[in-house]
């Protein structure tokens, strides 16, 4: 189901009404065709306006993860990644405004996601296979962030924009955002630019970094020991983070359309929690020193991240059988350096270009859609202690088709896309390989009422093998692990059936949603059960999966008078994945130690529990909105996850208490003053992500508070 979101603001930086408001209001720009996310027929959540500026965090993941259905990883303060119903990585594609970022967040855990959240205008969420549209990297949905660096569209005044200062007392948080738009005196140049700043030191904790079983493991004797060593407790040592970002765009606005051309950098600079120890630590008495962070002194591993970024867009509106044509360009320049300490440990250069047409046509035989192409074109080496994945050069091109119909009162929705996609790798990598991926979606919406509507959709969704699940060989630093690739997966295959039902009466909203994927061929990491080094083995394998799920949310405005509008939001989902073989599958492994190898025969089952699923939970929030102040409590329950995998252990569950207030202030000239207190795990409690390779050594952030100013004008 969708979820509700704000309004969006309005082109002076002004918003009006207040609470929750239709989705009639924010159109889905992820969709070729120009809808709502109210119309479409697929599940699709934005966040835009007030709540987007009030879930915003240090990463994609952690602002859009209190959605239903969303979640995020954790490897750090420094990385946050979507995960959507169970599914994260290579099946979630990160987008800039249709684009991909263009990183290597996919290709180890702890990259982190190269877009930043602040300086969005909105975010849309794409449950469930989002390959119809953008491809390969989508099967499991995709996450489009919406930042404007490229305008469209005059602005209505000469300059507008907002700047925003906060700081926040969990990690020392210091963070500035400039964005500034302007229009010329002809009308026809619009111009863009925005700046942002964020730094942090170490994350407080409520307790000690390790988990009670893995300190029970160590033989530490429990809370009253503190040997220092590996013992970090109230703090989460090398969790610092230190980020800038900034674009320029440029565009010429015509009657019809518009051409414009952005430069953007992302530059940022994160510890790798679990390879420091105590003592090792800055010394500072509240822990916090951002000067001793940046340059990871104590010897623990960073990393540094630069990406530069050129896109051209372009767009024609009504020609000939067309509606619009929309062209997107972009070049991404990406270097990411680990160190260890002040040692380089491994580089990794990412050169990728990316084009994108879409052609939305008029009614042909009754169907509305549009038409699409999609090329890219990925040169990727890495060099160091963690080059266990071999240079590659991949290419990408696929052509789409996506069209809806009214029938009264049921819309169907139908796509195809087909893809051809080629990785080549030195002979000594393996066997270079090519895949045709096809896609086919149906979706249709049936409006039983005014008042209430059904869904139903039906997907056939393809994905080939990533260059890392193909060709890993050799130690992955980050999961403190072996890992191998298998250069002979094939494609695999998901097929979807989703049924959804919403109802909204006045003030009341209420949607749930069922849905089954049976996944032909799923590829995941197995854990082997070999250790060697210290270090356990695992292999990249492919095996029937099934995933199944369901999601519940409800709105409620039950008071809407002088004293403001409160509003009661309750969500639950749970999802559940499994393997669906049979017996057993026998590999060799082969772990090169110097001139020499360890040879091992696995044994990998088939069957059994997908491992780092995450898990169940349910959520609650109170708002309140009045002319001049909103405020809001809320709490999410995460279940404990003990459907584990061999090998794998389970997590205990956690609440994560939350809260808002903010003082919004009209000024003359339509401009507008904001100030805000926003509180996060208020009950200071611990909370391991199960989703992620830390969950042992690196808990989420202990109790903190986030203060800040807000300037629209």
């Amino acid at each position: 189901m969708p979820a509700a979101a704000q309004e969006a603001p309005e082109p002076d930086g002004t918003r009006h009404g207040h609470g929750i408001t239709d989705l009639d209001s924010v159109r889905v720009r992820a969709n070729p065709i120009a809808r709502t996310a109210e119309d479409l027929a697929r599940p699709v959540a934005v966040l835009a306006g007030e709540q987007l500026d009030e879930a915003k965090a240090g990463s994609i993941g952690e602002t859009v993860s209190r959605l239903p259905g969303v979640q995020s990883s954790f490897f750090g303060a420094g990385v946050g990644r979507p995960i959507i119903r169970g599914l994260e990585g290579a099946r979630v594609q990160v987008l800039s405004d249709g684009l991909s970022a263009g990183d290597v967040s996919t290709v180890s855990v702890d990259h982190a996601v190269s877009i930043e959240p602040f300086l969005a205008n909105q975010i849309e969420v794409l449950k469930g296979p989002a390959t119809l549209l953008y491809g390969n990297g989508a099967i499991g949905g995709a996450v489009n962030v919406v930042d404007g660096r490229i305008p469209e569209t005059a602005t209505s005044r000469p300059l507008e924009g907002r700047a925003e200062l906060r700081a926040g007392s969990v990690n020392d948080e210091r963070t500035g955002m400039l964005r500034l738009d302007g229009t010329s005196a002809s009308g026809r140049f619009v111009f863009h630019v925005d700046a942002l700043h964020r730094e942090t030191g170490d994350i407080d904790i409520p307790g000690y970094a390790e988990s009670a079983v893995l300190r029970e493991a160590h033989g530490h004797d429990g809370p009253g020991h503190d040997d220092g060593g590996d013992d970090a407790r109230g703090i989460l040592p090398n969790s610092f983070v230190r980020t800038d970002s900034g674009a320029l765009g440029l565009s010429w606005v015509g009657d019809r359309g518009f051409i414009g051309i952005g430069q953007s950098l992302y530059n940022t600079r994160y510890g790798v929690p679990g390879h420091v120890h105590v003592e090792d630590d800055h010394g500072d008495d509240d822990g916090h020193d951002g000067d001793g962070h940046e340059d990871s002194g104590h010897g623990g591993v960073h990393v540094v991240m630069d990406q530069r970024r050129t896109e051209l867009r372009g767009g024609l509106d009504d020609f000939g059988a067309f509606r619009s044509l929309r062209t997107k360009l972009a070049h991404t320049d990406y270097t990411h350096t680990e160190y260890e300490g002040d040692d380089v440990g491994t580089v990794f250069d990412n050169r990728t270009i990316e084009g994108r047409l879409e052609l939305a046509h008029h009614p042909l035989g009754g169907w509305e859609g549009a038409f699409g192409m999609q090329w890219t074109q990925r040169d990727f080496g890495a060099l160091g202690a963690e080059a266990f994945v071999p240079d590659s050069e991949s290419r990408d091109a696929g052509v789409f088709w996506i069209g809806e119909r009214d029938f009264g009162a049921i819309r169907m929705e139908l796509g195809l896309r087909h893809d051809r996609n080629s990785i080549d790798v030195v002979a000594e990598a393996g066997p270079s390989r090519d895949f045709d991926t096809t896609n086919l979606s149906f979706a249709t919406r049936w409006d039983l009422t005014p008042d209430m509507h059904l869904s139903l959709g039906l997907d056939r969704a393809q994905r080939s093998p990533t260059a890392e699940e193909l060709y890993s060989s050799g130690v992955h630093v980050a999961t403190q692990s072996h890992e191998f690739g298998d250069a002979g997966l094939d494609v695999e295959t998901a097929n979807r059936a989703e049924i959804g039902l919403h109802w909204h009466r006045g003030p009341l909203q209420l949607g749930a949603s069922l849905y089954h994927v049976r996944y032909d061929d799923f590829i995941y990491l197995a854990d082997t059960g070999i250790i060697d080094g210290g270090l356990p083995v695992r292999a990249w394998n492919q095996a029937d999966a099934r995933f199944s799920g369901a999601e519940v949310e409800a709105e409620w405005t039950f008071i809407d008078n002088g004293s403001g509008a409160w509003t009661a939001r309750a969500f639950g989902d749970v999802v559940r994945g499994k393997l669906d073989g049979q017996g057993m599958r026998e590999i060799d492994i082969s772990v090169p130690h110097g001139q020499q190898g360890h040879d091992y025969v696995a044994q990998l089952a088939l069957d059994g529990n997908l491992p780092r699923m995450a898990p169940s939970r349910v959520g609650g929030e109170l708002r309140w909105t009045s002319d001049d102040w909103r405020a809001g409590l809320g709490a999410v329950r995460y279940a404990s996850q003990d459907d584990v995998a061999e090998g794998e252990l389970a997590t205990p569950g956690y609440t994560l208490v939350h809260a808002n207030v903010a003082w919004h202030m009209d000024t003359a000239g339509g401009s507008a003053v904001e100030l805000f207190l926003n509180g996060s795990n208020l009950l200071d409690e611990e909370a391991r992500v199960h989703t992620s390779f830390l969950n042992d050594i690196a808990p989420l952030p202990g109790r903190g508070v986030t203060a800040g100013v807000r300037v629209l004008f």
